[in-house]
């Protein structure tokens, strides 16, 4: 569901996007002002509810703004500090789990998967060769995100009204009843233990650490390893290393540990609201935040990118960012969009073929992206509350992300000066 997501919009920006190089406005203390006017006038198009975005640099945040509304039919606007789930950008907390694991001695990133699992999982192709924990993260394990992922993942939230709400996304019944919803170990026990219900095309036909193919399934089973190593849930062990030195106060990875009078409603387009929803496997994408906390994780990335950052060691933090495959990894590799982060990867973190780091995220009700260039030390969020599907919203989503880009220099040399 994810990858979908951001392949439906791959392309389409193939054949819309451009980058947008344009001189900084001259009156450098309205920058701020003509960008909000800029992006407005986007969003006054009418392809999205709400949605916040950022721009941020090594040190502190330049630019931040919620537009349009966490809830249409209330009026309710979408703020900075309105929260949501952001999708496959959560893959990349659960880079930074397994390198401070690794800091603490609990497990190694070359270590088989099989060390820390109670039940066995082999590619049945290739019974004799161990899939390991960075083959996880580098999305080369040969652990595919069979039909049941979709079908057994996504669980609604108990308590909310439901009336007139729809209960399918893109004409598929997706999401299943509250009380049905078990632990993310009965998740990937049933779909990828030798003997598991669920375990149908659960491999691919790649021997593991052949071939890169994006792994939802790969992604939690990664952040199961970490509790099993730890001994802590993958919630409190983020939220000890991670949440709390950045002081992000208003993220959390389910509806009991954020204030939940602050989260957005969801939207399959401007007009279609959804039911709140949580799944099985959260740590692939299930992160819940806001632009604000978000942006304060950016600014740490690219800290950590430069040599300083806070929360894991400067070895730590090379390995976080060195991209880890070859041509020899791909089957197809994307060399036309530049905020596609399957050209390479580091530990959970993507490399767009021009040099950008980060990534993308889709899904029920989300879109979402997050980028920096590492020549210049400047980072882009955008978090958004409504799907698109046509080549209009496609459009007006990097219309945005351009738009950002048109004045973050500026935004940057007036930080710089102050």
């Amino acid at each position: 569901m994810r990858k979908s997501f951001i392949l439906f919009m791959t392309s389409l920006l193939l054949i819309s996007c451009q980058f947008m190089k344009t001189n900084s406005p001259t009156a450098s203390h309205r920058t701020s002002d003509s960008l909000d006017l800029e992006i407005n006038k986007i969003y006054q198009r009418g392809n999205f509810n709400g949605f916040s975005v950022s721009i941020v640099n090594d040190q502190s945040i330049l630019y931040q703004k919620g537009f349009g509304f966490a809830d249409a039919e209330e009026k309710k606007a979408y703020t900075v500090n309105t929260i949501q789930n952001i999708a496959s950008v959560s893959k990349t907390l659960v880079g930074i789990a397994l390198l401070k694991a690794q800091e603490l001695g609990k497990l190694n990133l070359d270590d088989p998967v099989q060390k820390y699992v109670p039940f066995k999982i082999i590619n049945p192709q290739f019974p004799q060769t161990p899939i390991t924990i960075r083959q996880l993260a580098t999305h080369t394990s040969s652990i595919l995100d069979n039909e049941f992922y979709l079908s057994k993942n996504y669980f609604l939230k108990s308590n909310q009204n439901l009336e007139g709400e729809k209960l399918n996304f893109n004409n598929e019944q997706l999401f299943n009843p509250s009380d049905s919803a078990f632990a993310m170990s009965t998740f990937l026990e049933n779909v990828l233990s030798e003997h598991g219900k669920w375990n149908t095309n659960s491999f691919s036909t790649h021997k593991p650490g052949e071939i890169y193919e994006y792994s939802n399934v790969g992604t939690a089973l990664a952040a199961f390893i970490v509790e099993q190593a730890t001994g802590q849930e993958f919630s409190s062990f983020t939220k000890q290393y991670i949440l709390k030195p950045l002081q992000m106060n208003n993220s959390g990875w389910n509806f009991e540990e954020i204030q939940f009078s602050k989260f957005s409603k969801l939207y399959e387009n401007p007009k279609t609201v959804l039911p709140y929803y949580f799944s099985a496997t959260y740590p692939d994408g299930g992160f819940i935040t806001s632009i604000t906390d978000l942006s304060k994780y950016l600014t740490e990335l690219i800290k950590g990118y430069n040599g300083k950052g806070t929360i894991l060691s400067r070895k730590s933090y090379q390995e976080y960012f060195k991209p880890q495959l070859s041509d020899a990894n791909f089957t197809e590799r994307n060399t036309q969009n530049p905020y596609s982060e399957s050209y390479n990867v580091g530990i959970f973190m993507g490399f767009g073929y021009t040099g950008y780091i980060g990534h993308t995220g889709g899904d029920p009700g989300v879109m979402s992206m997050m980028f920096f260039d590492p020549k210049n030390s400047l980072g882009r969020i955008m978090i958004f509350n409504t799907n698109f599907s046509d080549k209009k919203g496609n459009d007006a989503f990097y219309g945005i992300w351009n738009v950002l880009e048109k004045y973050q220099l500026n935004l940057s040399k007036k930080n710089n000066e102050q």
